[in-house]
């Protein structure tokens, strides 16, 4: 029997959203043949809606019985079908199963897809690693690495295992782990990670955790954890399914047997059918994701809107998100000799050959807010970790940090030190300008804050939602940004796990969050949170793959609408069940007394169907407008 059932769910799975779309508008067709006779025909062209339809239905409501005995909404539906017919009301039984199948469509059109997030995030890790063994260097699979092995990394190549530097300096992008696009300089003794990239030196390295243990295998291992165990909503009509059908039944039966008239029984089945019920929530969210749409966004997931509708805390990521991820020069400090723009332009000079990101910002600001042309500079050098160093016109130029100083024997003052410590200290970074070995002034660097970002900050208080910020930054780059926002909480120098911890905790003291982030190094985040929205302009396709829903053209001013729209559609669903209820009670009270025959009350439920869907398209149009104050 169970043998048999699989056949049968294998065959009406079929060809997917295409064949239920061409069975729907065929079914359609023949209904309208049906009630106005179009066509003359040798049998009910209703028919054909009861096969096409019809059959699918009663199909799943056999399966469910004979392999769980699972009652759902299907199976009421298949003994109205199957009464109807019995009966000879084969319009009635085809109108039923063409508006269940309706609903059924659009039930399928919200629920989320397989996706390859995983799959891209495996990807990051290195398939190979270059090993010193025995005094000569090998390349062997990275997951033959062992812990005390020595690894040698070369500029541009992701690093395969965790581990500690033993020689050698670099700049490594650690963007995968913490989010931050700025690169941090690496010497002997500093610690390592797996999937982060090597921008610059060459280093050899002692490999400490291997496999499963390593940082990237660990962030794997979350998001899969994350995503199992993210819950999805069980339509309401088949949560409600098992006293539907007993009320039903008993209703159908108790009348059958007081008036002895098998019709008002049968028209009983086909009203409590719970058409308008299946509709109410596929209609509503259908049309929510419209409008969202409209707003920039793209919901992955049928069911976010409605998570997104409770949530009462938003985590924010910092960089590329709350901020454009796009390093600027904030300020150009001179120690007196110089003019600020003179060592501005000094600066940008000796750096137009670099390839650091905090030297490409430089020559790139430059060109903005100054411009014209830079002086060529010769004698180039890179000092990994440390900066810079050039002849520009003749003069030599170093430009960088303050260990870049320390290998020429360039003093500081305590008053320039304490002048850059207060950039420092409100998020900067600084890079010393020194001209013949003398110091002439810093810059300091930051990341920019959306425009928007504030004003978006604000609006989402009003709508009763808090705002977290979670971010890889040093606690005093994420210090400065929250006081900027109007953020209260803030936690800073988070990586994946500790993100996914902080939303952990907020979610076991009952609170519903919403992630909010860009970076490889969120995916956990987003997936864990009850709903996650990646920005999808410069977000990385895994933080998109993993989120609930992407903002493609990144303007987060209309977070704000998103949520009042998501707790607008969520009333609207309160107000479809409600007067679906009510159809359905009104109904049964008419077939009682034999007032309904099964077309008519078919015809009811179908009225009804068609209010829902109304109702649910004024969300299509949806917008808040703010109370003036």
């Amino acid at each position: 029997m169970k043998k048999f059932a699989e056949k049968i769910e294998w065959f009406f799975g079929l060809g997917g959203i295409k064949k239920d779309i061409a069975f729907l508008i065929i079914s359609g067709l023949a209904l309208l043949v049906s009630i106005f006779d179009l066509v003359s025909l040798t049998f009910d062209a209703a028919w054909v809606a009861v096969i096409l339809c019809g059959l699918p239905i009663i199909a799943e409501a056999v399966v469910g019985l004979v392999t769980a005995f699972d009652i759902k909404a299907d199976v009421l539906v298949s003994l109205a079908l199957i009464a109807s017919l019995i009966i000879g009301e084969d319009f009635a039984a085809g109108e039923v199963a063409f508006i269940m199948q309706l609903g059924a469509l659009l039930e399928d059109l919200t629920v989320a897809r397989a996706r390859a997030g995983i799959e891209k995030l495996v990807r990051l890790t290195p398939e190979t690693a270059r090993v010193l063994r025995g005094g000569s260097e090998a390349i062997i699979p990275a997951d033959e690495v062992k812990v005390g092995d020595i690894v040698r990394v070369l500029p541009g190549e992701s690093i395969p295992v965790d581990g500690e530097i033993v020689s050698g300096q670099t700049s490594i992008n650690q963007a995968v782990m913490t989010g931050e696009s700025l690169p941090v300089d690496k010497t002997v003794g500093d610690e390592v990670s797996s999937g982060t990239v090597n921008q610059f030196g060459a280093f050899d390295m002692r490999a400490t955790k291997v496999g499963e243990d390593s940082s990237i295998q660990r962030m794997i291992r979350l998001v899969q954890s994350a995503d199992a165990g993210k819950a999805k909503i069980v339509g309401l009509a088949d949560r409600w399914a098992t006293w539907i059908v007993v009320i039903a039944l008993c209703a159908a039966a108790l009348t059958w047997l007081i008036s002895g008239e098998i019709i008002r029984a049968v028209t009983i089945l086909v009203v409590f059918c719970p058409c308008a019920l299946v509709l109410a929530t596929p209609t509503a969210i259908m049309a929510a994701i419209g409008n969202a749409t409209k707003h920039g966004f793209l919901v992955r997931e049928g069911d976010a809107l409605e998570r997104l509708a409770k949530v009462s805390t938003v985590t924010f990521d910092k960089t590329g998100t709350l901020t454009t991820g796009i390093l600027c020069v904030a300020s150009v400090n001179s120690f007196g000799e110089l003019a600020e723009r003179e060592v501005y332009s000094l600066a940008a000079a000796a750096e137009r050959m670099s390839e650091h990101p905090l030297g490409r910002a430089v020559v790139r600001c430059h060109q903005n807010d100054v411009g014209g042309e830079l002086p060529p500079a010769e004698d180039f050098r890179m000092i990994p970790g440390e900066g810079i160093t050039a002849s520009v016109e003749g003069r030599e130029i170093l430009a960088g940090n303050q260990r870049l100083l320390g290998r020429y024997s360039i003093g500081l003052s305590q008053t320039q030190l304490e002048a850059a410590e207060i950039r420092r200290g409100e998020g900067e970074t600084v890079i010393y300008v020194a001209l013949d070995r003398k110091p002439v002034g810093f810059l300091s660097l930051s990341d920019t804050i959306r425009p928007e970002s504030a004003a978006m900050i604000s609006r989402l208080k009003e709508c009763g939602v808090t705002p977290v910020l979670l971010t890889g930054d040093t606690p005093s780059a994420a210090a400065n940004i929250a006081g900027q926002l109007g953020i209260s909480e803030v936690h800073a120098g988070c990586l994946p796990e500790d993100k996914l911890g902080y939303i952990s905790g907020y979610q076991q003291d009952g609170k519903s969050v919403c992630m909010i982030g860009d970076g490889i190094n969120d995916a956990p985040a987003l997936k864990n949170a009850n709903v996650g929205i990646a920005m999808g302009g410069v977000g990385s396709d895994i933080a998109v793959e993993a989120a609930d829903i992407a903002l493609v053209d990144d303007e987060i001013k209309e977070l704000p609408h998103l949520i009042r729209l998501s707790k607008r559609m969520m009333t609207t669903i309160k107000l479809n069940l409600t007067f679906s209820m009510l159809l359905n009670f009104l109904a049964i009270g008419l077939a009682i007394p034999g007032i309904l025959n099964p077309v008519v009350g078919a015809l009811v439920h179908n009225a009804g169907s068609v209010l829902v869907i109304a109702n649910s398209a004024l969300l299509l149009g949806y917008k808040y407008i703010e109370k003036s104050k």
